[in-house]
């Protein structure tokens, strides 16, 4: 369910409504070529409070769900549409790698904040050389923000480095205006709205080898 709610198309004001802090870790096999990725999501506190509410869990409301409560929350938000990308895009070089779907689900509601987990298989492993793996975070509809909160991990992989880059924000902003400008006054503004989240994705770039 919450898949779909987080693929939905973004409001005319533009502005995300649902805030996720990513973590990624990338994990190699035994040949040193990477074959996964894990993904974590933190969600902000609002949606968190909201979807735990309108569950009917922890009722009240010490922040500490029941045993049943934390079971039944697994997989709350890998209910994904087919055509839905996961809001995960992963690249070598500049070429699109393809990604299963989520797999090995995790869940919990910790400090107030919902979090979970589930992997990401590359469709084939990839040895990294002269091209970066490039793993990029973001909405398309920018309904979601999300950032990536922590150096990535890399599991395996000896000698593989990690980089967090973060986009050019006011560049992306005048896009976000611009397409604003655009669409003022239109009865279907929502609907028409250009997808720009990738304007504000923020990736990490793996390098194996070399300096």
């Amino acid at each position: 369910m919450l898949g779909g709610l987080v693929a939905l198309p973004v409001a005319v004001s533009a502005h995300p409504h649902v805030f996720i802090d990513a973590t990624i870790e990338v994990i190699f096999d035994a040949e040193g070529r990477a074959e996964a990725l894990r993904i974590g999501w933190r969600y902000d506190s609002l949606f968190s409070m909201t979807y735990v509410a309108e569950q009917g869990y922890d009722p009240d409301f010490d922040g500490v769900l029941t045993a049943e409560e934390e079971a039944a929350l697994a997989g709350f938000d890998m209910g994904w549409h087919e055509d839905f990308a996961g809001d995960t895009y992963a690249l070598l070089g500049e070429a699109p790698l393809a990604l299963s779907g989520p797999l090995e689900p995790t869940a919990a509601y910790v400090d107030g904040s919902l979090r979970s987990t589930h992997l990401r298989r590359l469709a084939a492993p990839v040895a990294l050389g002269a091209e970066e793996l490039v793993v990029q975070v973001y909405d398309p509809s920018f309904y979601t923000s999300y950032l990536i909160a922590e150096t990535p991990v890399l599991t395996g992989g000896e000698g593989c480095r990690v980089q967090v880059y973060e986009p050019d924000r006011e560049a992306a902003d005048a896009r976000l205006q611009a397409a604003l400008d655009e669409l003022a006054g239109s009865a279907d503004a929502e609907s028409e709205f250009p997808a720009i989240g990738a304007a504000y994705a923020e990736e990490a770039r793996i390098s194996c080898g070399g300096e």
